[in-house]
C-alpha cells in the first residue's frame, strides 16, 4: 500500500456509456475487504449514465481523488470516448506512477493501453478486442485474470468478479477471498455453455461479431491511430512499444 495511508485505497473510474458490470463485480468484492477504502472516480461529480441507462453516483473527482493503491477501469461503448481523451488518460498515468497495482476490466484494458501502460505485459479484455491489445504493445492473453508484475486484468464483464476475488487474494490474503466468494454464493452454474467463444454455437458467435463490428471497427481505428502518433515521436527501434505492436500491424 501506499506511504500515504494505512488503508488501502481503491478507485474505480466511471465514465459515460460504460458497462455497469464491469464495474460492479469488483466492487461488490472490494467493498468486503477489511481496511479499505473504494472511490467511486468520475471526471466530475455528476451522476454517470452507464450503457444500459443505470445511473452512478461518484464519490470523488478526479482532481480530488486521493493516491490510489489500486486503479481500475471498466469498459464498454464509452470507453472508446477515452482513447483520445488527455485529461482521463493523464489521471490514469498519475495513479498508476505510484498505485500498487494498475488494473483494468473488460475493455478498459484499451484504456491503460492508450495511456502506454501495457507495453510489454501480459493482458486481457473482452474476446473481441483481444487481438486489438497487440497496438498497444501488450502480450494478449485469452484468460479470465492475467496478472503480470502489478498489471492485473479482467475479461470481459462478468470476469470483473473474477478479477476482483483474485485481486483480493493479493491484496488480504486466499482466506479473506474465499470469505468474500462464500459471501457473495459466488458458485456459477450458467445455464448454457455458451459464454466463451470457444463454446458458444458458431451461429451465436457469428451473430455477436455482427453485432459489434461498427463499435470494433472504431476501436480499431483508435488502436492504429494511436500506434501511428506513437511512431511519429518514437523510434521503435529504440523503446516504446514492444515488438508485438509491429506484427500487429503486418
Amino acid at each position: 500500500m501506499s506511504a500515504h495511508s494505512q488503508t488501502c485505497q481503491i478507485g474505480l473510474f466511471i465514465f459515460p456509456a460504460m458497462t455497469q458490470l464491469d464495474f460492479a463485480g469488483p466492487y461488490e468484492v472490494f467493498s468486503r475487504l477489511p481496511d479499505t477504502a473504494v472511490h467511486v472516480v468520475a471526471r466530475g461529480s455528476d451522476a454517470v449514465r452507464t450503457e444500459r441507462g443505470l445511473e452512478l453516483v461518484p464519490t470523488v473527482t478526479c482532481d480530488e481523488c486521493p493516491p490510489l493503491d489500486v486503479i481500475v477501469v471498466p469498459g464498454g461503448p464509452g470507453q472508446q470516448g477515452l482513447m483520445h481523451d488527455d485529461a482521463v488518460l493523464g489521471f490514469v498515468r498519475r495513479q498508476a506512477e505510484q498505485a500498487r497495482y494498475v488494473t483494468s476490466v473488460c475493455t478498459g484494458a484499451l484504456v491503460l493501453g492508450a495511456a502506454g501502460l501495457l507495453d510489454g505485459y501480459r493482458a486481457t479484455t473482452h474476446w473481441l478486442s483481444l487481438p486489438l491489445l497487440k497496438l498497444y504493445g501488450a502480450i494478449p492473453v485469452a484468460e479470465r485474470v492475467v496478472a503480470d508484475r502489478n498489471r492485473v486484468t479482467g475479461g470481459g464483464i462478468t470476469a470483473g468478479i473474477d478479477f476482483g476475488l483474485h485481486l483480493a487474494a493479493m491484496l488480504r490474503g486466499e482466506t479473506v477471498a474465499q470469505q468474500i466468494q462464500l459471501q457473495m454464493e459466488y458458485n456459477p452454474a450458467p445455464p448454457f455453455n455458451s459464454g466463451s467463444p470457444a463454446t458458444a454455437p458458431c451461429e451465436i458467435v457469428d451473430t455477436l461479431r455482427r453485432a459489434a463490428e461498427p463499435l470494433q471497427q472504431q476501436r480499431w481505428k483508435a488502436a492504429r491511430q494511436w500506434r501511428s502518433d506513437w511512431l511519429a515521436t518514437h523510434d521503435p527501434a529504440m523503446s516504446g512499444p514492444s515488438s508485438t505492436v509491429a506484427a500487429a500491424s503486418r
